[in-house]
């Protein structure tokens, strides 16, 4: 199956090459660095690391806590954090700085993954959450290094996929020497693809131990006093194509009850952003983008988020959050970081990415059920009600200290297993 799996890359390549070029015309970051891509490492990454590979923004963010306190228990030894996209890589060096190693993952060809592991001589491959590639753990694992899966996820939807493969599938388990799953449910669908038993462990999620940075509640209070002061806010946070239209439908409703509120609209991906601007253009919307700054007299009705990593702070100003990529059959986004805040939320049916963490947020009555027709109505609920927001703001923050501790679990065997 192995022999299949690369002759498919082999025929994809011109596709790879095409995508990386379409990308780069949108995120100029994308033409950079393109050597990394295909195993060429920069001079200034060690030999002998612990490997973290983290694909984009939110897995840098969730591992971050981990790697900064394994890498200050193991001071003297050398850490290589790679991510996929420029976002991601945005992270790593805003959030662990010079305490490790970063460039780009190679590409899972067989002669990039070996021109890359040769330069860097891995002593641990561990990967976060489900970042599965046959020779990327092949390659580690045929030198002899440790290789884990952490803080893993496994839909039932991503479960049939892998099962389309199964030969493949289990190869790569195999291929795992530990499987540290967020939850008992992600153990069994690892099981049932052929993943072996005594590799599992349920350690729980570490995003519920966020890493909170220390000017969070100071900035809160600046973008309040600059963007809201006694206006009502509401954040649609990181949507996707085809909900803008629906968020910006239910604003307008929501302005002829509401007619000071302001809609902070966080686009999943910046570049998207100049498409966001016309939408509310074409709507009727009055709208800024915050790299422009307050307006000194207008007063818009819609904020577009255009920086990367201001979400967690966003969350914090506003009375009611829409939780985007769950209106399409994206999967969700983490609720956490609203509920860091106390922040009342609102998901549509789409939320198999974070599905036992949503579950629980709706078990304890803080997050809430939407669809096209009735965003706007949810909304205005809690918009219209204190008491309501506050009831569920502190459901929210118990549901979080419930499960706070998986980053300390995950860290002492991580310590353990690669001593």
């Amino acid at each position: 199956m192995r022999v299949v799996y690369n002759l498919l890359l082999l025929i994809a390549l011109p596709l790879v090459w095409l995508r990386l070029f379409v990308r780069a015309g949108s995120e100029p970051a994308y033409a950079e660095r393109r050597g990394e891509r295909w195993g060429h490492v920069p001079e200034n990454v060690g030999r002998d690391v612990i490997w973290f590979h983290t694909v984009s923004a939110g897995e840098a963010i969730g591992a971050a806590p981990t790697i900064r306190a394994l890498k200050a228990r193991m001071p003297d030894t050398r850490f290589l954090v790679t991510t996929t996209t420029p976002a991601g890589s945005e992270q790593v060096v805003e959030r662990l700085g010079e305490i490790v190693d970063h460039c780009y993952v190679p590409y899972d060809y067989p002669w990039a993954v070996t021109r890359f592991l040769r330069r860097v001589e891995p002593r641990a491959l561990v990967l976060m959450e489900t970042e599965l590639w046959p020779n990327i753990l092949r390659g580690v694992r045929g030198r002899g290094a440790l290789t884990c899966l952490v803080n893993a996820r496994l839909s039932e939807r991503s479960a049939r996929r892998y099962a389309l493969v199964p030969g493949l599938t289990r190869t790569m388990l195999r291929d795992l020497d530990h499987l540290f799953c967020q939850y008992p449910e992600t153990a069994r669908r690892f099981e049932g693809l052929g993943a072996d038993k005594a590799r599992l462990e349920v350690t729980g999620s570490i995003k519920f131990d966020l890493d909170i940075p220390p000017d969070l509640d100071s900035e809160v209070a600046r973008l309040r006093r600059e963007w809201t002061s006694e206006r009502l806010a509401w954040i649609a946070g990181s949507t996707h194509p085809g909900e803008e239209e629906i968020v910006l439908s239910a604003h307008a409703e929501l302005l002829r009850r509401f007619p000071d509120l302001l809609l902070v609209l966080v686009p999943r991906h910046p570049r998207r952003v100049d498409d966001v601007v016309t939408l509310c253009d074409r709507s009727g919307h009055s709208s800024v983008r915050l790299s422009h700054g307050p307006p000194d007299e207008d007063k818009p009705n819609v904020l577009i988020v255009d920086v990367m990593g201001q979400l967690l702070y966003w969350y914090g100003i506003a009375h009611a959050a829409f939780l985007g990529g769950s209106l399409v059959p994206v999967g969700g986004h983490n609720p956490i970081e609203a509920a860091v805040h106390g922040t009342p939320m609102l998901m549509a049916r789409h939320r198999f990415n974070f599905a036992e963490i949503t579950q629980q947020f709706e078990q304890a009555g803080c997050l809430g059920s939407v669809d096209e027709r009735s965003l706007a109505g949810a909304v205005a609920e809690l918009l219209a009600d204190p008491e309501l927001r506050n009831t569920q703001g502190r459901a929210a923050r118990q549901v979080i200290d419930q499960n706070r501790g998986a980053s300390n679990k995950l860290l002492a065997r991580l310590e353990e297993i690669i001593a």
